[in-house]
């Protein structure tokens, strides 16, 4: 089976009845309805995978406020040296980004597979948006290329 060469926005390419999401020539995901499996990946394609996953602007919305969430348990509990802020903080972030996730953006979040990836790249994510290059009111506002994988539908 010829991979494609360049990008494509195309939505979707059948491997074995599964959809596979490539960036350029390299199959970096494969997907079926419930199961997202990730071979070899490096920390810039996860994030672009990653990316492609928080295309709702609503998702996107909860996920930084969930992160917020987090960063201000982590904060209140090194100031009162007590952890009850700090595992707030995580449930609140969480509960946040997978209300975004099954409710908005409709898919599974991959920290379900992959947390520590989805992690890292959550914050990655937030200093984009604080750095204004991802957008929380439009895609279209993204400055940052958004880079379209096979096998993901476009969400707004």
């Amino acid at each position: 089976m010829n991979q494609p060469t360049q990008i494509e926005t195309q939505t979707s390419a059948n491997i074995n009845d599964k959809k596979a999401i490539t960036v350029s020539d390299e199959v970096i995901a494969v997907k079926s309805t419930d199961v997202i499996s990730i071979d070899n990946v490096t920390k810039s394609n996860f994030y672009d995978f990653y990316l492609n996953e928080h295309q709702n602007v609503i998702c996107r919305r909860l996920h930084f406020a969930g992160s917020s969430f987090g960063l201000l348990g982590l904060a209140t509990a090194i100031k009162t040296g007590k952890p009850a802020p700090l595992f707030k903080g995580i449930v609140a972030g969480y509960a946040c980004a997978w209300v975004g996730h099954f409710f908005f953006e409709k898919n599974k979040p991959a920290t379900f597979k992959y947390p520590m990836q989805s992690f890292a790249s959550d914050f990655r994510m937030y200093g984009d948006v604080l750095r204004g290059n991802v957008s929380l009111m439009n895609r279209k506002f993204d400055k940052i290329e958004q880079k379209q994988l096979i096998g993901n539908s476009t969400h707004q």
